[in-house]
């Protein structure tokens, strides 16, 4: 089959060797490109983007076979992200690939298209919020079609570049218990009701949005014994949310704002708020790998209600923990 070695083996050799090593395959990548991690699954589902998120909707391709995604990063790199794209693309087409979707940064979704990407994680893959760029393209048709979603972001200083290849799987030698050609693609409708797939979930842009456009969000899920620091076991997919959102973004910076009803003194709540701020930073760096530079620890007592103290469900709201977007 055409170009089976796949542009993933050819951009990995390109970065060592002056000459691509296929012939029907000469993509390059810039010579300060640094390869930063390489995932090879011979039998593997993949989700493929194939629209831009609108209204809670992003139309996918559910793929299954051979899984090859790797990740670069270019040091000190002048050019835009639309630059590197460029370059990228008319490789892409040479070799013989059609587009099937493109989108650039607000144009493909956001925070929600972004989250709604499989990629190598943080800080093999970075993607900038305010500046990625996403193309997704097809060789071939029915069940021999190799497809592929490009990625391009970049930070003040550095440029970075995600693969993701998809191979049709041809039998025993690579699914065991086999018995033919993966089938073709098929199209399914909003991400929602695609079941298997392991998107992130709506929380994760939910909070993004909130943090990137207001500056804060309340957690409100989490629980605390009563007048107590102790931070209830559980499963908070705030929590989740808030690391998936900070792995995504190594440049953010949050701080935890703890608060409390106004019963007892000022310098007891404050002192109180700002242990449970810390007790879920604990959390969130020992149960999450949450980066703890990325994230602080604050107290404000009763000093930021946002409802009345005079009730029980007053009192209820206002004890929170909140998170601050602290970097600009």
């Amino acid at each position: 089959m055409a170009a089976r070695a796949g542009l993933l083996l050819v951009l990995a050799a390109c970065l060592a060797a002056p000459a691509p090593l296929a012939a029907e395959i000469a993509l390059r990548l810039p010579a300060n490109a640094e390869s930063t991690a390489v995932r090879v699954d011979p039998l593997a589902s993949y989700a493929l983007p194939v629209s831009a998120w609108r209204s809670g909707e992003l139309r996918l391709l559910a793929l299954e076979g051979r899984l090859s995604q790797a990740a670069w990063r270019l040091r000190d790199s002048p050019e835009s992200s639309l630059q590197i794209l460029q370059g990228l693309r008319a490789q892409i087409l040479a070799a013989g690939y059609q587009v099937l979707f493109e989108c650039e940064t607000d144009g493909c979704g956001g925070f929600d298209f972004r989250f709604a990407m499989k990629l190598l994680p943080e800080p093999e893959m970075h993607v900038d919020l305010g500046d990625f760029r996403y193309l997704a393209a097809v060789q071939g048709d029915g069940p021999e079609a190799e497809h592929l979603a490009l990625v391009v972001s970049r930070s003040t200083a550095s440029g970075f570049v995600h693969l993701t290849q998809v191979y049709p799987a041809t039998g025993a030698a690579d699914a065991p218990g086999g018995t033919g050609p993966m089938t073709a693609p098929v199209e399914v409708g909003p991400l929602a009701l695609l079941e298997g797939v392991e998107a992130p979930t709506a929380e994760v842009a939910a909070l993004a949005a909130r943090l990137e456009t207001s500056g804060s969000a309340a957690l409100d899920e989490l629980a605390f014994e009563t007048g107590s620091a102790v931070l209830s076991p559980g499963g908070y997919p705030s929590l989740a949310a808030l690391a998936a959102y900070l792995a995504a973004s190594p440049s953010r910076r949050v701080a935890l704002v703890g608060h409390t009803d106004a019963v007892g003194g000022l310098d007891a709540n404050i002192a109180l708020s700002r242990k449970r701020a810390e007790a879920v930073r604990a959390r969130l760096i020992e149960a999450h790998g949450v980066n703890p530079a990325q994230i602080s620890a604050e107290g404000a007592g009763w000093l930021a209600p946002r409802a009345s103290n005079l009730t029980a469900a007053g009192r209820a709201l206002n004890r929170r923990v909140e998170v601050v977007l602290t970097s600009t």
